[in-house]
């Protein structure tokens, strides 16, 4: 690469920030899908996995569903958390895409947007549009994805 003395004002000189990919987590996902597939109660998987946030967003979203935002919020919220563990847990330091298209990052990414519904269904805005904005930041074909 030749350099011609004139520095680009937006080139990033350390390159991007490489996707973070939560690991699969078969154990977890057969059981959540056998309970879903059952019509049976995500409650078991979340007690028995409690790490595993597409458990969490489930209930998340069965609670908005049958009108109980602080209920979605508190399963939401958890979802959220233990998501953020496991990315720390796995790279990520608070920036870079957590992309929609890798399905282990789906339960996260549905906590999140949960998360910033039923925090705007409690009246607490600003969390929502925190919620909302990072969870484009994150990916914005996830926010696409779950109408945010």
């Amino acid at each position: 690469m030749q350099h011609n003395g004139s520095m680009s004002p937006t080139r990033n000189l350390l390159g991007d920030t490489p996707a973070t990919l939560l690991p699969a987590e078969p154990e977890a996902d057969q059981a959540l899908d056998a309970v879903l597939r059952a019509d049976g109660d995500p409650a078991e998987v979340a007690a028995r996995f409690p790490g595993h946030s597409a458990a969490w967003a489930e209930l998340a979203d069965r609670a908005a569903d049958n009108g109980e935002p602080v209920a979605s919020y508190a399963y939401a919220r958890s979802g959220y958390h233990r998501g953020l563990d496991l990315l720390r847990k796995h790279g990520w330091r608070g920036t870079g895409p957590v992309p929609w298209s890798h399905k282990p990052n789906r339960g996260f990414l549905r906590s999140l947007h949960a998360l910033g519904r039923a925090a705007e269904q409690i009246g607490e805005v600003d969390e929502a549009a925190r919620c909302a904005q990072f969870l484009r930041d994150c990916d914005p074909a996830a926010a696409d994805a779950l109408g945010s």
